[in-house]
């Protein structure tokens, strides 16, 4: 019995014959986990970067930086992703393909994600075994399961003295710029630095075309802000979005059935922990709509604890739902806290606290001094120890002790009066200093492309056409002449000069008949066909045919450029482009 093709599939063979993307190297055999997009797929996938850029930043007021790629490996060895960033894996040991286990044993046994994510490598031998679990590709036995360090690995310079990593992720590039961008931004908080760039990931076994990728276009976003001051001051134009979550609780009690909340409820109930964090999800799910994806093909699940990167504390990966593959991430949004400037303040030794002027304030600070003279004698060769250890205990404890017993307990050690001296001074603090928290929303440019041209494929009368939304299609529109005859093609190369020049993005065409023109840009998805005919020739009007409902309107040469730039800044609909044609 044929399998029937699924949506992946049909999407997929649009995308290599008309030019959206294809599998790299594929005159070597290609290379799984790395793909090209081509001269319409660099378009679409540059127009859902700069919309993000719109949507997250400018409109927002933010930055954006670009930073290395290879990054020195004391950068990652900080952040802890030399530590953390491993997935198990199995070897066949006869066709000797490598694959990732927890996945495996989703595949061929049927266990849940929740479950295979948090074994151990020897649940996971166990698990296969008991499962029988056998190579896919041969049916050959496998390995014991190794954990594989997910990053790529290289060296830097030319005697390969330094170790570098390519980043997984852009943040890391950012919070280690965090002292020259905090001065960038004139020593305020809050502030957002976003990077958009390439990042690598050497995936075990990446099976799913643009879905995973080992090389991807990633758009982090780290936004630092005062945690004593978490409040959002742009909540109110974003608190009665409604959200679809799926909870952490629920997952655990077996249950993915999400709620649906607004924004202020789901704060108001404790779902979501930091305003921040629900302000840009609330936008994360904007995005998404206005990429064509529909509410109810959105949500938000709640990583459970073992399931979150290590630098987060809570975590919401938005997914959308796909033909193929169900419900998929699309974007991770994690509070990070002050992880990673923490960890880059230690590795590095350089202070990344910031400075927060406030009210004037006095306090009195207490402090421990040890008399040396007193201490040698009576703890001899425990003296430093005891020394170390009151550098460690809270002034007050001690003095309540010593007033209340005569003496402090310093793990069995009998600390008296005479052996320290409580120290008191008036402290007067016109600010503080500490470490930013972060909340991040990170995105995948390549996996967005993707669900753009799987949401915009739909057929009509048999023929497919692709409903991208218009201001992300890579051609805005097409110029045809009727016929190749009697003066036409010229008119018709005289108005797309005109829509050059005006800065759309336009193809001209006069190969084949009308029909299979107009089939051609639908495959693309164009969303407006103009066509010269003769009445052009009269009276400098034309035909202007839409993508979507192949409806037809007549409008002069002349104001097409103030109507199309209405039409694709959404300010106008096709109706209002012209004259109905009969």
């Amino acid at each position: 019995m044929t399998k029937p093709v699924d949506k992946f599939e049909r999407v997929s063979e649009i995308a290599r014959r008309r030019g959206f993307f294809w599998p790299s190297c594929e005159i070597y055999g290609g290379i799984s986990g790395f793909i090209v997009f081509g001269p319409l797929g660099s378009i679409l996938k540059r127009k859902i970067e700069d919309k993000f850029r719109d949507i997250f930043l400018r409109r927002l007021g933010l930055y954006e930086i670009e930073s290395p790629v290879i990054l020195p490996e004391r950068v990652f060895k900080a952040s802890g992703h030399i530590e953390h960033f491993k997935e198990p894996m199995v070897e066949c040991m006869n066709c000797k393909r490598k694959f990732r286990a927890d996945h495996l044993l989703q595949e061929a046994a049927g266990i849940s994600p929740m479950d295979s994510e948090r074994m151990s490598l020897k649940e996971i031998e166990e698990a296969i075994e008991e499962n029988g679990v056998r190579c896919p590709e041969c049916d050959g036995e496998l390995s014991e399961p190794r954990y594989f360090l997910t990053m790529f690995e290289t060296t830097i310079g030319p005697y390969s003295d330094v170790v570098g990593y390519g980043r997984p992720e852009a943040a890391q590039g950012i919070f280690v710029e965090f002292r020259r961008l905090y001065e960038q931004a004139r020593g305020k908080l809050p502030i957002g630095v976003a990077t958009i760039g390439h990042a690598l990931r050497n995936e075990i076994s990446p099976r799913q075309g643009p879905i995973r990728l080992r090389e991807f276009t990633i758009m982090d976003l780290e936004f630092f802000f005062d945690p004593e001051e978490p409040g959002c001051p742009l909540l109110s134009e974003v608190k009665d979005e409604a959200l679809r979550l799926v909870l952490a609780e629920s997952r655990l009690r077996g249950s993915e059935e999400p709620v649906e909340v607004t924004v202020k409820e789901a704060l108001e109930k404790g779902y979501i922990k930091m305003e921040w964090q629900a302000f840009f999800m609330a936008l994360a799910k904007r995005f998404l709509m206005e990429l064509g994806v529909p509410e109810d093909k959105q949500r938000f699940i709640e990583k459970l604890e073992w399931e979150r990167a290590h630098y987060s504390v809570q975590g919401f990966d938005q997914e959308v739902y796909l033909d193929r593959w169900g419900w998929t991430e699309v974007s991770g949004h994690n509070y990070r806290t002050d992880y990673d400037l923490k960890c880059h303040m230690e590795e590095s030794g350089v202070d990344m606290k910031v400075f927060k002027e406030t009210k004037e304030v006095e306090r009195t600070e207490v402090s421990i001094q040890p008399i040396m003279a007193r201490i040698g004698p009576d703890f001899k060769g425990d003296a430093q120890r005891v020394i170390e250890l009151l550098t460690k205990v809270k002034p007050e404890d001690v003095e309540e002790s010593l007033k209340r017993l005569g003496f402090y307990n310093l793990e069995g050690f009998k600390i008296l009066p005479e052996h320290v001296r409580i120290v008191r001074r008036r402290i007067t603090e016109r600010g503080r200093r500490f470490l930013p928290h972060v909340i991040e929303p990170s995105f995948g440019s390549d996996r967005l492309t993707y669900v753009v041209l799987e949401y915009a494929y739909s057929t009509k009368d048999g023929r497919v056409v692709m409903r991208i939304p218009r201001d992300l299609a890579p051609v805005q529109v097409a110029v045809l002449p009727l016929v190749s005859k009697d003066g036409l093609p010229e008119k018709a190369r005289e108005v797309y000069s005109l829509l050059i020049d005006e800065g759309f993005t336009a193809q001209y065409d006069e190969s084949g008949s009308i029909g299979r023109r107009y089939a051609r840009f639908d495959e693309i998805g164009t969303p407006i066909c103009i066509t010269i005919d003769y009445q052009t020739l009269n009276d400098d009007t034309v035909t202007l045919r839409d993508r979507d409902t192949w409806r037809q309107v007549r409008t002069s040469i002349k104001e097409l450029p103030q109507l199309l730039r209405g039409f694709f800044s959404l300010k106008l609909e096709f109706g209002d482009l012209g004259k109905p044609v009969e």
